[in-house]
């Protein structure tokens, strides 16, 4: 079917006062797209409204992994592990063109390690079963350094490779948009929710404000979905003041380096840091990944910042298992994003707290989903509406998402070709480039990304402003900031002519652009002491 994702036209179904919407989905992360997806596949009509852009939160700023979760097996928590990984299964036959298998070799230095990790390599594979990747088996020394070359050789006694899925995740979550407009939904992004419609005490709808004209949209609806993440406190709070906080905040933070410090195609796993966390090394884009961090924090922030302490612990323990060690000035990006989980007392880690997903359902009739993870977004989305039907006295019908191609779907993609993540998408660029050569032509020479995505991305993907385009449809915030830096400009001239802005926006597009960038950035330690 010929796909149109047009804001405005969107915009417009919103201002028919009269329309009663069976969902309205607050919230265009993982969770909330997944809302959606499953609601309007059912034939529930749905409206998903973002207050920025798709997947601006934690869901752009994963460590970019599609995994059962071996920490929660070590835990015991196998119901977790044994739902994620059944659901792994799902996504990569849902979303091939994005989701690829990677090999992750946990090294073993001391003599306990290697019997503990193989058995419970091979709990993981049992537990997969038919939809598990490949099996997971013990290494020599020798294979090891021969798949991961600059490992710490020192002490090294062998190693348990492994198999886990990897992903592009807000290039998913555009799908994901993409997936709801073409089933007649409306994902609304720059659509902020700023209060609850009531009738007797009962939600009714939202008032929504467009981040872009001021506009303010009342939309009446059967059943309100909350599923904003790191913010779903603020949105109970709007339903009652007095309402109990459900979630308490800890950020994560992710390294860029180049892939010198990784050059094979194996990930490193270490599987006890200081902290308690799972330590990565994952190859990423031509780039390695290097994460993550599990830092308490008391206020959620749309853009969050690493710590000092954060990136200098990443870099403490990947200068302990890489032969070549990282410093300050070898990261050419550092972001953060906020897990929302879900409050078990206050004598807790966040280490410790729950990674399971819950449901709660106000006096009101306010459907609350929060926790969870990338990897369990379709189940939390059928539990969610699930329940929501019942809220809202809707028509039972059945979730068919388990077997349901995301936009895009395309196997056996070519992992050299550059715009292989657009899946069946990619034919409509290349006509693009083929019409008007020039956007061919690379934004960047170091980068692989070319002038026709932005296009694509403003015409196709709903994209609005430079950050959108260069943090979000393309990942070269995450991949190189100061390289996206110099590719502003270009950018913003590309997006102008499709938005029919002008030289001011442009402008101001690209300072405000540069300021956020430099947050990717992180300081030198003379810059600290300075």
């Amino acid at each position: 079917m010929e796909f149109y994702m047009d804001r405005q036209m969107m915009i417009d179904a919103l201002s028919d006062d009269k329309q009663l919407w069976d969902v309205v989905v607050i919230g265009g992360g993982a969770t909330g797209l997944g809302v959606a997806i499953d609601a309007v596949t059912r034939g529930y009509k749905t409206v998903l409204l973002e207050q920025d852009d798709f997947s601006k939160g934690t869901s752009s700023r994963s460590t970019k992994l599609v995994h059962g979760g071996v920490r929660y097996l070590k835990q015991g928590n196998l119901s977790l592990v044994l739902e994620a990984l059944h659901e792994r299964g799902i996504m990569i036959q849902n979303a091939p063109h994005l989701i690829s298998n990677q090999a992750f070799i946990v090294p073993n230095y001391d003599w306990w390690e290697g019997p503990f990790y193989g058995i419970g390599m091979k709990v993981y594979d049992m537990l997969a079963g038919r939809l598990g990747l490949r099996p997971s088996r013990n290494l020599s020394v020798r294979e090891v350094l021969k798949r991961i070359p600059t490992l710490e050789p020192k002490g090294l006694r062998g190693g348990v490779i492994y198999y886990d899925g990897q992903f592009d995740d807000s290039r998913l979550a555009v799908n994901m948009a993409q997936t709801v407009a073409d089933y007649g939904g409306i994902p609304l992004n720059y659509t902020e929710v700023i209060g609850l419609l009531k009738k007797e005490g009962a939600v009714a709808g939202v008032s929504a404000k467009d981040v872009e004209t001021g506009e303010i949209h009342h939309i009446a609806a059967r059943v309100v979905v909350n599923a904003t993440g790191a913010f779903v406190d603020g949105i109970l709070r709007m339903d009652d003041p007095q309402a109990a906080k459900i979630v308490t905040p800890s950020q994560g933070v992710h390294l860029i380096v180049d892939k010198k410090f990784l050059p094979g195609r194996a990930a490193i796993m270490v599987p006890h840091t200081d902290d308690g966390r799972v330590l990565f090394a994952v190859p990423w884009h031509n780039k390695v990944i290097l994460g993550t961090t599990d830092t308490q924090i008391d206020e959620v922030s749309l853009e969050p910042r690493a710590m000092e302490e954060e990136i200098d612990f990443i870099l403490t323990h990947a200068c302990r298992y890489l032969s070549q060690d990282p410093e300050r000035k070898d990261v050419l990006s550092v972001f953060a994003g906020i897990r929302p989980l879900i409050k078990m007392g206050d004598d807790k880690s966040t280490a410790e707290l729950s990674r399971d997903h819950n449901l709660f359902i106000s006096p009101s009739g306010l459907v609350t989903i929060t926790g969870g993870k990338w990897t369990t977004y379709r189940k939390m989305a059928q539990d969610t509406i699930d329940q929501a039907a019942v809220v809202a006295g809707l028509e039972r019908r059945p979730c068919v998402t388990e077997n349901m191609r995301i936009h895009g779907w395309l196997k056996n993609i070519n992992p050299q070709e550059p715009l292989g993540y657009y899946g069946s998408d990619v034919l409509r660029i290349r006509r693009m480039i083929d019409e008007a050569p020039a956007l061919g032509e690379r934004l960047y020479k170091d980068l692989p990304y070319l002038k026709a995505e932005v296009v694509w991305a403003v015409r196709n993907e709903m994209a609005r402003t430079i950050e959108d385009v260069l943090s979000r449809r393309t990942r070269a915030l995450l991949l190189n900031a100061r390289a996206s830096m110099e590719m502003a400009p270009v950018v913003a001239e590309l997006m102008a002519a499709e938005l029919k802005k002008n030289k001011t926006w442009q402008k101001k597009q690209v300072a405000a652009y540069r300021k956020l960038a430099a947050g990717y950035l992180p300081a030198l330690k003379k810059e600290i002491t300075d």
